[in-house]
């Protein structure tokens, strides 16, 4: 007879876990909260326009590929996927921005033209990052963490080494290029890892190569669809997929988890995968004697930034912005302390803008623009009310305007904004934030929050806030080490 496994949380992690469970011959029950899958990837219409209401990035195109490689298919088979070229634009100020070439030659004469022996420079550096890449993408990240042994082979303990895990990413890009504008573009992938270029460990340089090297990708018809593709393969694979079903509890069985309590109803298991927010399955759904953590341990977390979100549709087609657009034009430092050092609400804060439209005209109606705006903010602030989200959205658009030479704002015929309150409501979010917890050095690998249940044998905990971290690909990831976790645990 089957072993029955209950995952909760249809996100990529979730349903990866789910797919993978099944395929190794379990019995999986998936149940999410939301009356669709993805998590924080789900889409909404309004008024003629699609909105992808989280990830825009799609990055490390192969580990998507391995994945449905993993079930006898591949990426072509759920959805058209075209690499953009630039990969985006970079606004450092007025008539000062920058495209960044999608080919490695063009991109190494950019860096050359701004400095001289840049070029050759960044070519190295790549080299190493795709070195990086390969162990830890195709190696570190597969790992559970559960135990130092698992990093004592020499040949890992020297790729280790050659990984400058013990070197910060600043210290690196800064000893070898001065232009400050390639300092920012090097140094922006780790914005959003949780932490200053100071904390973040050199080795996260493999997210430049995932970037430069491997390209910037969009599935046609926006990111919804990787959770379209992903749930029809965990269907393909015998998952039984309940929407609309939060779970409120559990009840146990000896030293295991006996059952999963929803909504709806009581499911008996064998085994359970948490893809909810950790910190709210350990601290809210599981009985404190079984918990993992106590509050002083979470308290001390740091986390990856949340963010205030806007999603406008505007009733007419935008200039001078390109699929993904950074806005650099305040200064990096301040912002960046504002989250990570010295938390608070942004004086001048940086900002992203994806207009999904501009490769995908299918997001808006003909003749319009799908435009989605984000300002990484410090997890934990609160106060993001309406008044609050008025303010930074006349601030960034007033900057939007200024650096693309135009009028947007009378042009909004929809708006819809989403930030820290709505990450808490929707996902349980440990201090709203967006991205899980920081990869910072002290939170590296078996340092993370562990992917088993300490004292309950068979609840293991799988996303963006355990091993390996967040970030689409490594959650992915992190659904497939879970579901191998289970399976050792009954074969």
């Amino acid at each position: 007879m089957k072993k029955k496994v209950v995952v909760i949380g249809a996100g990529f992690a979730g349903l990866s876990s789910a797919a993978h469970l099944s395929k190794k011959g379990f019995d999986v029950t998936l149940v999410e909260k939301h009356n669709q899958t993805g998590g924080r990837a789900r889409e909404f219409k309004n008024a003629g326009f699609t909105f992808d209401m989280g990830p825009s990035w799609y990055w490390m195109p192969d580990v998507f590929e391995k994945y449905y490689q993993n079930f006898g298919h591949t990426t072509e088979d759920f959805y058209d996927l075209k690499r953009l070229s630039p990969s985006y634009r970079v606004y450092f100020g007025e008539n000062d921005a920058v495209d960044l070439p999608s080919s490695r030659a063009d991109l190494l004469q950019m860096f050359e033209d701004r400095e001289k022996g840049a070029g050759k420079k960044l070519d190295k550096f790549l080299d190493e990052a795709a070195y990086k890449y390969e162990v830890g993408i195709n190696k570190l990240v597969y790992k559970p963490s559960k135990s130092l042994f698992e990093f004592t082979d020499p040949r890992f303990l020297y790729g280790l080494l050659k990984m400058d895990v013990f070197k910060s990413l600043r210290s690196q890009v800064r000893r070898l290029f001065k232009d400050p504008h390639l300092i920012k573009i090097l140094e922006f992938p780790v914005l959003f890892l949780g932490a200053m270029p100071d904390k973040i460990p050199a080795l996260y340089s493999l997210m430049n190569y995932a970037d430069m090297g491997l390209g910037t990708w969009y599935p046609m018809g926006g990111m919804h669809q990787i959770a379209k593709a992903m749930t029809k393969v965990a269907e393909e694979q015998g998952v039984e997929i309940q929407l609309n079903n939060p779970v409120e509890g559990f009840s146990y069985s000896g030293r295991g988890v006996g059952s999963v309590l929803t909504k709806n109803r009581e499911i008996k298991a064998d085994a359970v995968v948490a893809g909810a927010d950790y910190h709210h399955v350990d601290q809210h759904l599981v009985d404190k004697k079984y918990r993992n953590y106590k509050k002083k341990y979470w308290d001390s977390r740091t986390m990856a930034p949340s963010s205030l979100l806007f999603y406008l549709g505007v009733d007419k087609k935008v200039s001078n912005l390109l699929h993904h657009n950074l806005f650099f034009d305040s200064d990096f430092e301040q912002h960046a302390k504002e989250i990570y050092e010295n938390p608070k609400w942004p004086q001048n804060p940086l900002f992203y803008v994806c207009a999904p439209s501009k490769t995908d005209p299918g997001t808006a109606p003909e003749g319009k623009e799908n435009i989605f705006i984000l300002i990484p903010t410090a997890p934990g602030l609160g106060g993001d009310d309406e008044q609050t989200r008025e303010k930074y959205y006349d601030l960034v658009m007033d900057r939007l305007e200024k650096l693309t030479g135009q009028k947007i704002k009378d042009h909004v015929i929809y708006k819809l904004s989403y930030a820290e309150s709505n990450f808490k409501e929707d996902y349980s979010a440990f201090k709203g934030n967006a991205y899980g917890l920081a990869n910072t050095l002290m939170q590296t690998a078996i340092l993370k929050p562990s992917i088993a249940n300490k004292k309950l044998k068979n609840l293991f905990y799988t996303g963006q806030i355990t091993v390996p971290g967040p970030g689409v690909p490594p959650s992915i990831i992190s659904g497939q080490v879970a579901a191998n976790e289970i399976n050792k645990l009954f074969n």
